[in-house]
Order: structure tokens, then sequence, then C-alpha cells
């Protein structure tokens, strides 16, 4: 990639527009073809570009206008895999008081949002981005970042004991089967000429940030996490680097995106506390960049990054979850402080998440996202005048 100093990229999830839900509605009824819905889909695809590069963004995505959220689409890409209502995984969980009130307490719509579950042994159907990436590659001459659910995600999301268990006893037996994917994933984009690959590892934080229930979250349907969080951790570790095993160096840039949920507008009800906890997992995680929040007080302080192994660091520096649009000036402050523990080559700005995690229930508008990327990218424009103008 050529790509100037502190480049400028997205997180992933753009606002769909009401065609591009209506039809996701309809495809999922049986009322339009499969195609008739790519059709769709390409020009809100099309349109989310647009809005990249009108703001200047450096390295752009296609949105996921595709998919229903981050992890459910896999439901429609891998065989044997059943996409449930979060309402619906009620059926499977042993405790239904307790999760509940997990999702009463988190603002969770149980009828709006859907999680992947495996019911039996699963293996890729069709690929889950690579038509995507090269549907987008058609239409722009920016360099591209793909996201993709991470392994421990998918194995914490997708192993529901009801429905799992005959395939696979445990979690950890399904995991075998989700990085046998995810690489077969890696290997198609790597030789498409990828430039960037995103794997969203949201549930780590939840490992250490959640309190009550600790074990029961809503994080995805995320039912089977140990009790034991440092367990749990070097599990995820060791996932997500069976996945990167000699994909690095290949051309295609690697990161993994850690962040505390973006489901609400309501901040108080997000998980909170700084990326401490979780340096074991990113200091020896076998990627490139990591891709952290930091425009909200919940992330804690900037000095944990020094211990994250010299990595690239994805700078989240506006909240998509917000309507106040920052200021160049305040992010170029912020950005003045990463450099004290990381060179500029090592330093790229992005929003804290998606603005639209969820089809149905967008954090933001395109007006505001758009407003939101123009001003990170008109502070990385101050920051290489001040810098090396």
């Amino acid at each position: 990639m050529n790509l100037p100093k502190f480049p400028t990229t997205v997180i992933g999830s753009w606002p769909r527009s009401n065609e591009v839900k209506r039809a996701m509605r309809d495809k999922r009824a049986g009322r339009i073809s499969e195609a008739e819905f790519q059709e769709i889909a390409d020009k809100s695809v099309i349109q989310c570009l647009k809005w990249q590069e009108e703001a200047g963004i450096d390295i752009v995505c296609d949105g996921e206008q595709r998919r229903d959220n981050f992890i459910s689409f896999v439901a429609e890409h891998l065989n044997n895999v059943r996409m449930l209502m979060v309402s619906e995984l009620l059926e499977y969980v042993e405790d239904k008081a307790s999760f509940e009130e997990i999702l009463g307490t988190l603002d969770v719509p149980a009828f709006s949002m859907s999680n992947p579950a495996a019911a039996g042994k699963i293996s890729r159907k069709k690929p889950l981005a690579l038509d995507d990436y090269l549907f987008l590659k058609k239409h722009t001459d920016k360099a591209i970042k793909v996201t993709l659910p991470g392994p421990y995600l998918l194995t914490r999301a997708m192993w529901v004991e009801g429905l799992s268990k005959e395939a696979y006893p445990t979690k950890e037996d399904l995991s075998i089967d989700i990085i046998k994917v995810l690489r077969e994933e890696m290997e198609d984009l790597i030789a498409a000429g990828v430039d960037f690959v995103q794997f969203d590892e949201p549930v780590l934080t939840e490992l250490v940030f959640t309190q009550k229930n600790a074990n029961r979250t809503f994080m995805c349907g995320a039912l089977t996490a140990k009790a034991d969080a440092e367990e749990e951790i070097t599990f995820a570790l060791d996932l997500m680097n069976q996945v990167t095993e000699g994909m690095l160096g290949r051309g295609s840039k690697i990161g993994v995106h850690v962040c505390r949920g973006n489901w609400s507008t309501q901040e108080q009800v997000l998980l909170r506390g700084p990326y401490d906890p979780l340096i074991p997992y990113l200091a020896h995680v076998n990627v490139d960049q990591l891709i952290l929040e930091y425009a909200t007080p919940r992330a804690g302080e900037l000095d944990a990054i020094r211990d994250f192994g010299g990595k690239e660091l994805g700078f989240g520096v506006v909240n998509p979850r917000t309507e106040t649009i920052e200021t160049a000036e305040a992010i170029v402050e912020r950005v003045q402080e990463v450099r004290k523990y990381l060179p500029d080559e090592k330093i790229f700005l992005n929003p804290d998440c998606g603005f639209g995690t969820f089809a149905q229930r967008p954090m933001n508008s395109d007006e505001i996202a758009f407003e939101k990327l123009k001003v990170m990218t008109e502070a990385a424009r101050k920051l290489r005048e001040m810098i090396y103008e």
C-alpha cells in the first residue's frame, strides 16, 4: 500500500439504506431472490464507497452493506449453520431469567439482532468476503480493508449447546473447523491482492470487564466462556495465532479490532475499562496492527499501548455513537500523545467502531458519519503539515 503518514481508514460497518434493510427482510422471507438482493446491495456499496472517497479516506471498505451484522452473515456462507434471533437463543440457555436480565440491562433489542449457531459440521459453502472485496476493487483505486469476525468471536458465538454438541462436544472442538474456514478465506484474499484484513474480536473485553454473569453476556450471544479469564485469553490468543500463521509478510496487512461493544448509544450500558488486562493477548497476538477504541473515556489511559509489542496502532479518534462532531484540533492533540509511545509510521487513524454494526440498529446517520470521517482526514492532513512539510 502506498499510503501517506497517519493514514485514515474505517472499522467496517456503515448505516444501511432503507432499501437495503427492506431487501434483507425480503430475502430472508423469500420475497426476493439472492440475485435481486445483490443488485440492491451493489448500489448501496457504491454509495458507501462514495461517502468514504469524498471524505478523503485512505483505506476504504464496503461498509458491510450485505451483512445483517458483523457476525451473523456467516450463516449464509457456511454449511450447517443456523441464524438465530437473540430472542431465540433463550430456548438454549439454562438460566433464562439471567439471560433476559442481561438483555434488558444492556439495552439489547432481542428481536432485532441475530447470531449464527453451528448445527452440524461446518465448512465453507462460499467465501465469506472474497466476492465482496472483488466487487469493491472494480470501483476504486484506493487501498481496501476487508473485515471478518475473529476466530474467538466465532467460536464463542457459534457453539450453542442445544444445537452444536452432537457435532462438536465442546467449543474447543468447533474452533478447529473455524480456524480451517478462516485460513481458507485468508488464502483466497491474499491471492486476490487484498490490502488489509481486519479481524473483529469484541468479546475479549467482556472477559475482563463484565462483573455480573461473567459467563453470560449479550455480546453476540456469547454463552460459553469459562469462568477463568486468563484461560480464555490464552485460548483466544492461540486461535488467532493459528489463523495468522504463515500469513504475515505476504502483501496483506492483518489487524485485530478490539472494542467494548457497539450495540447502543447509551454509554452507561457498554463495557468500560483499560486495555491493561488484555496485554497478554495484545502483546503476543501475531498481527501487524491492533485497532483499538480510544475516543471514549471508557477505554482508559493511552499509556497502555507501550506494552503492546511495538505493533501498529489503529487509533480510534472519533466516536461513532455520538452526534457531536469531533474537532480536527482535538484529534491532532490526541495523536501527539500517541507519538510519545509509537513512531509516526505505526499510527493509523480510524473511528472507534463501525457506524452501523447491526443493520436494523445503526449507531448514526450517513451524514454524521461522513462529517466524522471528514474531520478525521482533516486532522491527518494537519499532522502531515505540522510534522513533515
